[in-house]
């Protein structure tokens, strides 16, 4: 099994998360996921980016670069403000383009919290 394959499995059963799970933080299919896993497909540099995050681990640790699991701040922040991200902010946080502006985001949100409330997939 390659690194890359067996490093995302590793980390995605110590966090506890099925495949479909870590699919849907990711906004991905489990079908994808398996293939990753078991070297069916190679990821994407976008893909492997997004599984890095969700894994709260770097790419390089994904990719063997590295033994380093954990990722290190770019930008240190000792206010004890860093909570991690949900899986439904995460969703929304990946979903949405960082060029939409203020009013287009908060549009965005209220219709993920609609969907959300009535269950339904946008």
């Amino acid at each position: 099994m390659s690194v890359t394959a067996n490093r995302i499995k590793e980390l995605r059963t110590q966090k506890k998360l099925t495949q479909s799970e870590l699919a849907e933080i990711i906004n991905t299919s489990r079908v994808t996921i398996s293939r990753i896993e078991s070297e069916a497909r190679q990821p994407s540099f976008a893909m492997l980016s997004l599984i890095a995050d969700a894994l709260d681990t770097t790419m390089d640790y994904l990719q063997g670069k590295t033994d380093n699991v954990l990722k290190t701040s770019q930008t240190s922040s000792d206010d004890g403000d860093d909570k991690p991200l949900t899986p439904n902010q995460r969703r929304i946080a990946y979903s949405i383009d960082p060029s939409v502006s203020d009013e287009e985001r908060e549009d965005i949100i209220k219709m993920v919290h609609l969907a959300m409330k009535h269950r339904r997939r946008i």
